[in-house]
């Protein structure tokens, strides 16, 4: 407040970041709210079967994939663009139409439960298992391409046991930490954009004679997108530890003496994370159709067994809860900071809410000057830096 020049008081007209901030945090719960309901919901309301948005767009995405493919990183590029930037901006306009709180509380948890995969990828180990514990290995060899792309024909019990494993481990960052954790950041964009990348890199991002180099843009940009969500896995998970009788410190050596081995920047730090909370050794020789890939060990335990599918269930869900605490904290925490926009330029719609236009989807993300441009391109750089060895194809 100031004295008036007649001495009468005179309320200090707010400035424009003074009232971004107040939306901010104003703003920030039904976000958080949504993405722990989301995270719930995922965990007790399972996926139909047919019809999941997710599986909407894959349908989607493989009809541009056909009008557009080259065997070209150019023509893979364009593939990228097209098909993520109108679900990235399609989710800024929705995030900036909700109405009241609850309203967006409500979109964000809808959401969230269809771009999360906690519980079906728990679901899909858990049935592996049993069919191995019954001794049924065709029942495993027919799920087992639900999990990862290795080639079921080729595996004894050990083989299913150690594949499930290792994709419970990765999956529960891609499927779980990183939509949560682009939703704390960016909101619905944050996990419509995620999820689109995803599922791209699911698509084309493998290194097969077709897309070698048309998926070249979707796999990149997966990495980077997931280079920070990995971290925060690996972190989580040796909190989680207990849950399964490993040791948080023991889990934190094996991550770092053995995470960056892997052929993904991403993946070996999950990995190798979940081998050291479950005393397991990971890795070895892998085999995905005509291709066979001999990959480096992780941690220093036995070899995984039937049992071990179902503690390395445990530990995910335990780390799926993590998460979802850790991405709502995230939500109000970024929200009490507040944003920066300048005094003479009002904020808009989508920037009060603390989500950046994303016009160009995930992609723009990399170019965008500003604070999160920095760290997009500090996630770029390292990304790049540790796929230059090779790319996952589990």
């Amino acid at each position: 407040m100031g004295v008036a020049g007649d001495g009468a008081l005179a309320l200090r007209p707010r400035t424009n970041v003074e009232r971004v901030k107040k939306q901010d945090r104003r703003s920030a719960w039904p976000t958080a709210a949504g993405l722990l309901c989301g995270a719930l919901l995922d965990r007790v309301l399972p996926d139909p079967e047919s019809g999941h948005p997710v599986a909407v767009y894959g349908r989607a995405a493989g009809r541009l994939e056909r009008l557009v493919y080259r065997p070209s990183q150019g023509r893979g590029a364009a593939f990228t663009l097209l098909a993520v930037a109108p679900v990235a901006a399609g989710a800024g306009l929705l995030h900036s139409r909700c109405g009241g709180p609850g309203v967006r509380a409500a979109v964000t948890c809808g959401v969230t439960w269809a771009v999360v995969g906690g519980a079906m990828l728990g679901r899909e180990a858990e049935a592996i298992a049993g069919a191995l514990e019954a001794g049924d290995l065709d029942e495993a060899r027919r799920r087992l391409p639900g999990l990862c792309g290795r080639d079921p024909q080729a595996l004894d019990e050990r083989g299913f046991a150690r594949a499930t494993v290792e994709s419970v481990a990765e999956n529960t960052s891609d499927a779980v930490v990183a939509p949560l954790l682009w939703g704390a950041v960016l909101g619905l964009p944050g996990l419509c954009g995620y999820r689109a990348v995803n599922t791209l890199d699911a698509m084309v991002g493998h290194r097969s004679p077709r897309y070698a180099r048309f998926g070249w843009a979707s796999a990149r940009l997966d990495d980077v997108l997931n280079w920070a969500p990995a971290r925060l896995t690996a972190a989580l998970t040796a909190a989680a530890a207990p849950v399964v009788g490993g040791s948080p410190a023991h889990v934190l050596r094996m991550r770092a003496r053995y995470g960056s081995r892997h052929p993904s920047p991403n993946a070996g730090h999950c990995e190798a994370a979940f081998a050291g909370a479950l005393d397991l050794r990971l890795g070895g020789r892998n085999v995905y159709g005509s291709r066979v890939e001999d990959r480096p060990e992780l941690g220093e335990g036995r070899s995984p067994e039937v049992t071990d599918i179902r503690r390395a269930v445990r530990l995910a869900r335990t780390v799926n809860a993590a998460a979802a605490g850790t991405a709502a904290a995230t939500a109000l925490a970024l929200a009490a900071r507040g944003t920066r926009p300048t005094r003479s330029a009002p904020a808009t719609a989508v920037d009060r809410s603390g989500v950046p236009t994303l016009a160009a989807g995930a992609l723009s993300l990399l170019l965008r000057p500003g604070a999160k441009g920095r760290l997009a391109r500090r996630l770029a750089a390292h990304a790049a830096f540790g796929t230059l060895r090779g790319r996952r194809a589990s």
